[in-house]
């Protein structure tokens, strides 16, 4: 049983202080609690932070700073024993093991003796986890403090930890195994649209085809320091032109995925749903965002932001279906798909509310495979648990969202760039229902993003 947490500061005086007693502190050692340690001293030690580094020193995996147990005995000496009012005057430790992530780790210190001509107390520090295994002794010597305290706990900040390059290779690591795909990119002619491709390549995704005017291709690369050695360029003076070459790569089946470089969204998007590009099929061309939220338990997907304008029911089938397939290929077996409005009941008056109720009917009868329904549903509703119990809400999908199926174009744009800018969401943006799995950044994402949307268009393109 975890004792409560105590609302007040409370410390022992001199006078209270006697030889031989004790007072201890556990506590579990976390991952974060590691990052976080690493962030506030500076201490960047691959032992602490590279599992790969940690395992060949010998290691089960990372291993906590030694320091950190050390800043327990600080904690116990600054909150409780002696408490509020201690000076710390010196301390040392003997680290004896190295403490992992899982482990609990009880810290104990013992009064040794006191001396009243200077207020000072040492104390013996002992350090064990629950299967009796000491990471560290030692002693601590403070001054007492003289004058009772009592006052309220204070307030701290809450702290998030952004590990942007863990969840970047997570979402990488979703194409393990995989063969490279061959990836046309149509107008590769900035730094950004030319390292995405470029990043891809050296994370072994994929096999870029640059469609664009070499001497440019060249001249962009050469001011990155990128290495073009044994990449295929087809020199293209004009981006319209290489937009549809680049979708006829894909219509005679000499790449496998496409990618959108520094040319407009449209242009490009032209030459790939136009008659004769043949890249067209049953299902309506969608596009989907893979959010990344640091505040998200899982993956987001986000559709559709890109493509369809003002989509209506049919057009809506068609877009949920095809972010449900991408679902599973990214290991989601029951997506939940929340059908997003600004409201959570239906009313003619609302467009998106009478359509999300149809869509989940549609589901019930077959006509929406692999997935679970349910809307309209506000945001807050499909990513709250507690929003949608405030409501009384009870659903499946309120609060556990997979997949959020916006009304139009403007709000599931607003919606992914609010989440990037602001909650420092990673996006991944990908077009699908062609005959090939289209990569559509923004020209101002970065190549972090765009190597991502390689990676989805990877895992998409390895199927087929």
């Amino acid at each position: 049983m975890t004792a409560p947490t105590p609302e007040f500061l409370e410390n022992r005086t001199f006078d209270e202080i006697q030889p031989g007693q004790s007072a201890q502190l556990t506590r579990t050692l976390r991952l974060q609690d590691i990052q976080l340690f690493a962030v506030a001293s500076g201490d960047l030690n691959p032992t602490h932070l590279d599992s790969a580094y940690a395992r060949d020193t010998g290691l089960p995996d990372v291993a906590a700073h030694s320091m950190w147990g050390g800043s327990l005995v600080s904690s116990l000496l600054g909150n409780s024993f002696p408490g509020p009012g201690t000076i710390y005057r010196s301390q040392s430790l003997h680290f004896l093991a190295p403490l992992h992530v899982g482990d609990t780790l009880t810290v104990t210190l013992t009064c040794a003796d006191k001396n009243p001509a200077d207020l000072s107390v040492r104390f013996l520090c002992e350090a064990k986890t629950t299967e009796d295994r000491r990471i560290f002794t030692g002693e601590a010597v403070v001054t007492a403090p003289s004058l009772k305290v009592r006052q309220p706990l204070p307030t701290l900040p809450d702290v998030m930890l952004n590990d942007t390059e863990r969840r970047y290779a997570s979402l990488i690591a979703l194409t393990r195994g995989l063969p490279r795909v061959r990836i046309g990119v149509a107008w590769p002619c900035s730094s950004d649209a030319l390292a995405g491709p470029l990043q891809a390549r050296d994370e072994g995704l994929v096999t870029p085809v640059l469609v664009g005017p070499r001497a440019e291709i060249e001249r962009v690369a050469a001011g990155m320091g990128a290495d073009l050695e044994g990449v295929e360029i087809i020199d293209v003076a004009d981006s319209q032109a290489a937009a549809r070459i680049t979708a006829g790569l894909a219509r005679d089946g000499k790449v496998d995925a496409l990618m959108k470089g520094s040319l407009h969204t449209d242009e490009f998007m032209a030459a790939v749903v136009a008659r004769d590009a043949g890249l067209r099929t049953g299902r309506r061309i969608s596009h989907v965002f893979v959010a990344d939220v640091p505040t998200y338990p899982r993956p987001l997907l986000i559709t559709d932001a890109a493509i369809n304008i003002e989509p209506g029911l049919e057009e809506k089938v068609d877009i949920a279906q095809n972010a449900i397939d991408l679902a599973h290929r990214m290991g989601i077996d029951t997506p939940r798909v929340a059908i997003l409005s600004a409201v959570e009941t239906v009313t003619p008056k609302i467009r998106s509310t009478f359509e999300a109720a149809a869509l989940c009917k549609m589901a019930d009868r077959g006509q929406i495979t692999g997935a679970i329904l349910d809307g309209p549903l506000a945001f807050d509703n499909a990513i709250s648990i507690f929003a949608a119990q405030a409501k009384g809400i009870e659903s499946e999908v309120a609060g556990r969202a997979d997949i959020l199926l916006v009304p139009d174009l403007e709000a599931g744009n607003m919606l992914a760039k609010q989440l990037h800018y602001l909650a420092g969401a990673l996006l991944a943006g990908v077009v699908l229902g062609a005959k090939v799995p289209i990569v559509l950044t923004s020209r101002a994402d970065t190549a972090q993003s765009r190597s991502i949307s390689c990676a989805i268009a990877q895992l998409l393109a390895s199927e087929r």
